[in-house]
């Protein structure tokens, strides 16, 4: 349907209404737009496009077939692009510290380009980690009438007759330098690891914030499952540019949306699914967008009673194609609302609520990806929040697959990822040790890198299960074992992590959801008088500047008050 706007209320009469704006209207008449165009609300669409990865490679071809459906729909579209770093390539290196800044360089990015050209609407395409997040925090703080679309995941690679992912070539990696196997099969997998265009199948970061847009209404249903290559992404495309004009002709916006119930939802998913720790992260700074308290404790108590239902790698067998395959979100959605465990009357960007929108829904039981939710994998634990006497302000831990919840052992202490992956290689890790990689926090790294490089190398050389791993930092949607991160107080803050001693007794058990440093109170006051602050190599620049602003980890590192602290929205000036 198209409708008819009346532009008086709307932020794009400041660029294109009255006898005062001919110089603004001139700019538009030069790009070939005619008065009718000019005269129509004018529609952001933001993609994070770019030739650095497959995850992004994608964006900038839907984003302009995106712009068929908001034409249809009495819109005229404006596309821009935005940065995207990679994680899979930042990852192991300096580069991985570049990484969670992009997140809010991305929202910040968005908001100044909306905000300078005066947008009404927006919808957003994101492919790689931080992007996904960075969008949808945009469309919160912007709080215009707003659409989020994933690009899709990546098609599963075929290596000795089985399904692979990156995760795979991250594992052999450890495997080639433990003597397991040979360079060329190592090059092997590499070529035919990620077979084409998409972001990371397994459900790592990407597919976990994926299936957040969908929980907390901000994506339309089933639509961000989708693998990239798929020609339905060009369909999703169009009906997300019509459905943004019906709701900018009905004024509901994204805080009209996520409120903290729809947040709630979002938390279940992350649990359900065995999703990224980085949900724990990411969750936290999106609600800071719209004013609303929702911490990584707010987080973590969700997730006690989330039964884990969707067997996805890095736990499971299957990845996001599979899941697409067997109904996706709203299949795992409905056995989640038919157990009381989801609020079914949250709005959506259908217009509908939630409810509504699993209604059309008919449950799949021939499908092997999504337990019932009466007999799930597990009764909880694909994602569970820690806390105890070495992260007074929390930490996070998946444990999707994992037999073993509870670890005890000696403290291997690292200050950097680099000393403890030369470590890892040159097989200096004991086996039954608790491994401290610390100095990697927000404000201490600064950027609180991942650590796939790391944890996968451990892995593939058999000792995934045998030591566990904590850290400050964060750790890939991909990382698989007992690994902790988000420690908090960082270590650059004197937290508890940055008084721990090689050989420290430490013991995390997931099941109680603590993690505490057996040594003595003395003691560690004793090290607390001797500790000093230590500075980083960042001293300028744009890590500089976030180290400055960034806030701690479980109120989502971010660099801003949030709304809260608005005396304007966008939307209304």
């Amino acid at each position: 349907m198209t409708h008819v706007f009346d532009k008086s209320k709307l932020p794009s009469r400041h660029v294109s209404v009255g006898p005062e704006r001919a110089p603004h209207r001139s700019y538009y008449y030069a790009m070939g737009m005619t008065e009718e165009e000019i005269n129509r609300p004018f529609v952001a669409i933001a993609s994070a496009g770019n030739d650095s990865a497959p995850c992004n490679t994608t964006l900038d071809f839907q984003a302009d077939i995106c712009r068929q459906g908001v034409e249809q729909g009495g819109g005229t579209p404006r596309r821009f692009n935005t940065i995207t770093v990679t994680d899979g390539i930042a990852m192991g290196h300096q580069g991985m510290k570049s990484s969670l800044i992009s997140r809010e360089v991305i929202a910040d990015s968005v908001e100044l380009s909306v905000r300078g050209h005066c947008y009404d609407a927006l919808v957003t395409f994101a492919g790689c980690d931080k992007s996904l997040p960075g969008m949808m925090m945009a469309m919160l703080r912007l709080n215009v009438p707003s659409i989020f679309v994933y690009g899709g995941s990546i098609l599963p690679g075929r290596f000795h007759d089985k399904d692979v992912t990156v995760k795979d070539v991250f594992e052999i990696v450890g495997q080639y330098a433990a003597g397991n196997c040979p360079l060329s099969e190592l090059t092997a997998l590499e070529r035919v690891a990620c077979p084409g265009h998409g972001a990371c199948g397994g459900q790592y970061t990407a597919n976990t914030m994926a299936c957040v847009g969908e929980a907390i209404g901000l994506s339309l249903p089933n639509s961000n499952m989708a693998p990239a290559p798929y020609k339905s992404r060009e369909e999703i495309a169009i009906a997300a540019g019509r459905q943004v004009m019906e709701l900018l002709a009905r004024n509901i916006r994204p805080r009209d949306i996520c409120t903290r119930e729809a947040f709630e939802n979002a938390a279940r998913i992350v649990a359900a699914t065995g999703g990224s720790t980085n949900g724990g992260l990411h969750l936290p700074a999106m609600a800071n967008e719209c004013g609303i308290d929702f911490s990584l404790f707010d987080v973590a108590e969700i997730f006690k009673t989330t039964p884990y239902i969707a067997d996805l790698q890095p736990g499971g067998r299957y990845v996001a194609r599979d899941m697409y395959d067997a109904g996706g979100v709203y299949m795992l959605m409905k056995t989640l609302l038919a157990e009381g465990l989801l609020h079914g009357d949250c709005l959506t960007v259908t217009g509908k609520t939630l409810g509504e929108n699993i209604e059309q829904v008919t449950w799949n039981p021939d499908q092997k990806v999504i337990y019932d939710a009466k007999t799930p994998i597990t009764p909880t634990g694909g994602v569970v929040g820690l806390r105890g006497s070495l992260a007074p302000d929390g930490a996070i831990v998946k444990v999707a697959g994992m037999a073993r919840l509870v670890f005890e052992g000696p403290a291997q202490v690292f200050d950097c990822e680099e000393d403890c992956f030369a470590a890892v290689e040159a097989r200096q890790i004991r086996e039954g040790s608790v491994i401290v990689i610390r100095y990697e926090g927000p404000k201490g790294g600064p950027g609180m890198r991942e650590m796939l490089s790391t944890t996968a190398a451990l892995y593939g050389q058999g000792m995934g299960e045998s030591v566990a791993l904590i850290t400050d930092g964060r750790f890939s949607g991909a990382t698989r074992g007992f690994c902790i991160g988000h420690v908090g107080p960082e270590a650059a803050d004197g937290g508890p992590i940055a008084l721990v001693e090689e050989g420290d007794i430490i013991r995390i058990d997931a099941e109680q959801g603590t993690i505490d440093l057996h040594v003595d109170a003395a003691v560690l006051a004793e090290r607390r008088a001797k500790w000093q602050p230590r500075q980083n190599d960042y001293q300028a620049g744009a890590l500089w500047r976030y180290a400055q602003n960034v806030g701690p980890a479980w109120a989502g590192a971010v660099t801003h008050p949030g709304a809260k602290a608005e005396t304007h929205v966008y939307a209304d000036i």
